[in-house]
């Protein structure tokens, strides 16, 4: 059995796009993994210095998000993948 991954993704938002970069995080980029058969389960959240963050977990390799719209983005994102430690 393969162990679980769990990737931390992070952008940060244009000021004036936030909104929009959050809807597009909500509705198109975080929908395109969830059908993923290795997908486990995936929370989003926001910061106040407009960064976006999406913790998934995976039964193995993860799956990419999507690129996001270049317009809205102040910060390419960056992805790390981490597992558990069992202490």
């Amino acid at each position: 059995m393969l162990g679980v991954i769990v990737r931390m993704w992070e952008i940060r938002a244009y000021p004036n796009h936030f909104t929009e970069l959050l809807n597009w995080v909500c509705d198109i980029a975080v929908p395109s993994i969830e059908v993923e058969p290795l997908h486990a389960g995936t929370e989003i959240f926001s910061s106040a210095d407009h960064r976006i963050v999406v913790i998934s977990r995976w039964r193995g390799e993860p799956s990419p998000l999507p690129t996001p719209p270049p317009a809205l983005v102040a910060r390419s994102a960056h992805a790390w993948d981490f597992t558990p430690v069992d202490r």
